[in-house]
């Protein structure tokens, strides 16, 4: 803060501020309230989805044809608005929804102002206030502690690590603790944007869009088609211009045809659509997605690390069992639930005990010790039921007589990670304050164990099942968190690993993590250098966590996800929150990923066949000084049904395909010749009939569209195969809609399509039936030399086949 702040009260702070002194804090702007943001502003949002490559180039188109007041041919326009609108909304709902739980989740402190205590939200902290703390409550200032009675801090969202951290006078607290025992007093000393907690978090908060194979292929064509469409525009304009016929508005007419479609606008909503939809099922699962690139760079995680308290645990001690030591004598179970009852103030192995004995059996307590961090130990003496301690076997066992069988039962536990207490007896029955006795009797061992997530041990198998490695990254002690991921069936749990030997040169870090699975003690500094290695390495890495100080790795992980119990600034920085903080659903989420990039794959077939036959036949229309053959209502009519209606649902289709890379290249594969094929086709049958004196232009172009969506109908043919009933009805339903389009005079006459003579439709016919022969043998001659190359016969683009080596899924139903 400032060096002029105020000073403190000459009470040295212990019975608070004054008024006053609060305003002036305040003034000096001394106070922790903070413009915390949990995600991107409205603003922001909206400029991200509507300045896009994509909304430039087909608004350009959307004025020049509005200009000549062709309002007929402007329905390409409706795709613009809304897939900006789609992008939008999907995004300001999910800002909302993490407003709404930042408010829910916002916490009040209780502070000692004018000497007495008096609750207030925790952004009207001031430097210098005095904050009472008791268990449960948060800590969201820095501050030192004036004076305790058995105060533990759990400091697991700042560290990553579990185990409470007991204060005294004079120690230092930080925000983005808790207390979990015990109470006390604090005076903050830091407050705002100086916290621990503000700091860390500020460097995440600053927001990136995830990286988008998909997005990025997209925008790559774009900006290609960008630089062709001002001189094929030229090009365009001066043919219609010299054409047969054609006056200004006719030949704008065609220009904006051909380069409408040039642009693969369709491509773009449905993407939208799928990763809508995407993120709607998703949140069905109370999952809640921040952006919806994000759902396909699920699809491409093969990396994932865990933090163990939160994920795989519930964060919540259990107690796994009670070993005897003196054969069962001792009612152990009342003397538990007394102990447990005695604590006005129980620590988190207290209320494990707690939970498993919870009837008290109504002991009259003669004197109790609580619980210390210091001492390690609490105690309780009972009338008629004699002293009992209860604490860490390394402190008791020092006052047991013959501690050897004890001593091996214990090893044994602590190998496998468990947390135990020595329940001890005192031989003459009294208490003797904080003294442990001269010697005491051991009765029991009690096995303490982090409570796991029944469903961990699915999810951990799900991901081995499809080829992620899974990697325990976490603050807590290696041979805790080892023992944890042996439970939940993590492979080469066993051989964990302390961050703390970790090379910090990128390269041994990244071959260390290749090499262990496994990482106790580890700093948040060292997660964001961990993602940051396995990256370099050629990963895609998804991290979970839900403390600040997982909020730096969450950010720069190609997928964050955290918990909706988490700190604000995780949830800010992530992809994905898990609402119901359930990592069960996690396996669904990828499913959803794979599922939106393979059906989009199939459909970017599609679209970019569309913009490489626009491509050819502009070129060509436009070197060869010819009408063009469209007017931009017929290419709405081949690219709705050929390409729109049936691409929507074949993207929302179930496909279980493992995401590869390299999308841009293999769709590249098959759209070039495909677009090629057709536009040859178009061209041929509309010359061959244009030749024909007597036959109209607006007739020769009939033809054209015919011969066209005979290619286009037989290339979602491929795309859509193997058939099933569904597929099937699909394109037989697509070809029955353009026969009605033709056989409906008012249809006709809407979309410029008249009928030709029966020469002009054999000949669109012949044309389109040997232009569908040469795609289907091209692409079954290419699927042969692939398979010959890989030694596997690949099915065709965008096909659900599984094939070992793509993690292609079965046929879709």
């Amino acid at each position: 803060m400032t060096t002029d702040a105020p000073a403190p009260a000459a009470d040295g702070g212990v019975l608070g501020l004054t008024t006053p002194e609060v305003l002036a804090r305040r003034a000096a702007g001394q106070s922790n309230d903070v413009a915390d943001p949990t995600s991107r502003s409205v603003a922001d949002i909206v400029r991200a989805n509507v300045l896009t490559p994509f909304n430039l180039l087909l608004g350009s188109l959307l004025v020049v044809i509005l200009a000549v007041r062709e309002y007929r041919d402007a329905l390409f326009g409706i795709v613009l608005v809304l897939n900006a609108l789609i992008g939008i909304v999907q995004e300001v709902r999910s800002k909302r929804t993490l407003d709404r739980l930042a408010l829910l989740n916002a916490p009040r402190a209780t502070v000692v102002r004018d000497g007495a205590p008096v609750e207030v939200p925790t952004r009207e902290l001031v430097l210098d206030d005095v904050i009472v703390l008791g268990p449960g409550d948060q800590i969201t200032v820095d501050g030192t502690v004036l004076d305790t009675s058995g105060l533990e801090v759990d400091e697991s969202l700042l560290t990553g690590e579990a185990e409470p951290v007991d204060k005294h006078p004079g120690d230092g607290v930080l925000s983005g603790s808790f207390v979990v025992a015990g109470s006390g007093r604090i005076r903050a000393t830091a407050v705002g944007t100086d916290a621990y907690a503000r700091q860390l978090a500020a460097e995440a908060r600053r927001f990136s869009l995830v990286r988008s194979e998909l997005r990025d292929g997209i925008n790559r064509i774009i900006r290609v088609v960008g630089w062709l469409m001002l001189p094929t525009a030229v090009l365009l304009v001066t043919a219609q211009l010299a054409a047969e016929d054609d006056d200004l508005v006719d030949a704008v007419q065609g220009a904006v045809a051909g380069l409408v479609a040039m642009v693969p606008e369709g491509l773009v909503l449905l993407t939208s659509i799928a990763f809508a939809v995407g993120a709607t099922r998703l949140a069905r699962r109370k999952v809640l997605t921040q952006e919806l690139a994000a759902i396909e760079g699920l699809a491409r995680v093969d990396v994932i690390c865990l933090d163990k308290t939160g994920t795989l645990t519930e964060g919540a001690l259990v107690l796994a069992t009670v070993e005897h030591l003196d054969g069962g004598r001792c009612d152990t179970a009342a003397v538990l639930a007394a102990m447990a009852a005695a604590d006005e103030h129980p620590n988190p192995s207290l209320l494990a005990v707690r939970a498993r004995y919870p009837d008290d059996p109504g002991w009259s307590r003669v004197d109790t010790v609580p619980f210390s961090s210091a001492r390690k130990w609490a105690a309780a003496a009972f009338d008629g039921h004699g002293a009992w301690y209860l604490g860490a076997p390394d402190i008791l066992l020092w006052r047991v007589a013959s501690p050897g069988h004890a001593s091996d039962r214990l090893r044994h536990h602590a190998e496998r990670g468990r947390r135990v207490l020595l329940l001890a007896l005192a031989p003459d029955g009294c208490l003797r304050g904080e003294e442990l006795p001269g010697a005491l009797e051991p009765v029991a061992l009690v096995v303490l164990e982090e409570k796991v997530r029944d469903s961990a041990p699915d999810t951990i198998r799900y991901f081995g099942d499809q080829e992620v490695t899974v990697k325990i990254i976490s603050g807590d002690n290696p041979v805790t968190v080892s023992a944890v991921a042996r439970r939940v069936g993590v492979p080469d749990a066993e051989r964990a690993l302390d961050a703390r030997a970790l090379p910090e040169e990128s390269e041994a870090m990244a071959e260390a993590l290749e090499n262990h699975a496994v990482f106790g003690r580890v700093t948040p500094q060292q997660k964001r250098a961990m993602v940051h290695a396995l990256q370099r390495h050629g990963h895609t890495v998804a991290m979970t966590g839900d403390g600040v100080n997982d909020t730096l790795a969450l950010k720069d992980a190609d997928i964050g996800v955290a918990m909706g119990s988490g700190s604000q600034a995780a949830r800010a920085v992530a992809r994905f929150v898990l609402l119901d903080n359930d990592f069960a659903v996690f396996p669904s989420v990828v499913a959803e990923g794979r599922r939106v990039i393979a059906n989009v794959e199939r459909v970017a077939n599609l679209f970019l066949t569309k913009t490489f036959y626009a491509v050819t036949l502009a070129l060509a229309v436009g070197v060869g000084r010819l009408p063009f053959p469209f007017i931009p209502r017929h290419l709405t009519v081949i690219s709705s049904l050929t390409i729109g209606i049936p691409g929507f649902f074949l993207a929302l289709a179930p496909n279980a395909r493992r995401a590869r890379p390299g999308f841009l290249s293999r769709v590249l594969r098959f759209a070039v010749p495909a677009g090629l094929i057709a536009a040859s086709a178009t061209l041929v049958s509309y010359q061959v009939v244009r030749l024909r004196r007597e036959v109209p232009l607006d007739e020769a172009r009939t033809v054209a569209v015919i011969t066209l969506f005979l290619v286009a109908l037989w290339v979602l043919a491929i795309l859509a195969r193997p058939f099933n009933a569904v597929r099937a009805a699909l394109v037989g339903s697509m070809a029955g809609a353009f026969v009605v389009i033709l056989a409906v005079p008012a249809l006709r006459a809407y979309f410029e399509l008249p009928l030709p003579d029966p020469t002009g439709i054999l000949t669109a016919a012949g044309v389109g039936a040997g232009a569908c022969g040469i795609l289907e043998i091209g692409w079954r001659l290419s699927g042969w030399i692939d398979g010959r190359r890989s030694g596997v016969r690949h099915p065709p683009p965008g096909s659900d086949h599984r094939r070992r080596g793509d993690g292609a899924g079965p046929p879709v139903p």
